[in-house]
């Protein structure tokens, strides 16, 4: 299992400590200083069983400055949103579990965390 953090991040560090509660095996990616690819956001998006705008941080500075907000979400602007969010990936929402058995949330509660709990 692998959880995406930023350690500024209040969820985040809610989310870690529900993991360490369980004493569940996980690697920890901070994302900001090791940003993933476009091809690892759609790995993520597709276990997400999301679409990219659906993981965007829409209120950052950054989505603000490319007017994000005004962007298409039609499949076909799917490249465009994972190509900034690989480039600024800051506009990833956060925190994102990949579980070992393929799926992945966004762990933004205890409930989201203890579905990839095995």
């Amino acid at each position: 299992m692998e959880i995406w953090i930023n350690p500024r991040c209040g969820k985040c560090r809610s989310a870690l400590g529900e993991l360490e509660a369980v004493g569940a095996k996980y690697t920890v990616r901070r994302y900001l200083e090791d940003p993933p690819t476009a091809a690892e956001l759609e790995q993520v998006l597709e276990r997400l069983g999301l679409e990219p705008w659906d993981i965007t941080r829409i209120e950052e500075p950054v989505a603000k400055d490319l007017g994000m907000k005004r962007w298409s979400r039609e499949s076909a602007d799917r490249a465009r949103w994972i190509a900034a969010m690989a480039e600024h990936p800051i506009l990833i929402q956060r925190p994102i579990i990949t579980a070992d058995d393929g799926h992945a949330v966004v762990a933004r509660t205890p409930e989201a965390v203890k579905s990839v709990l095995p």
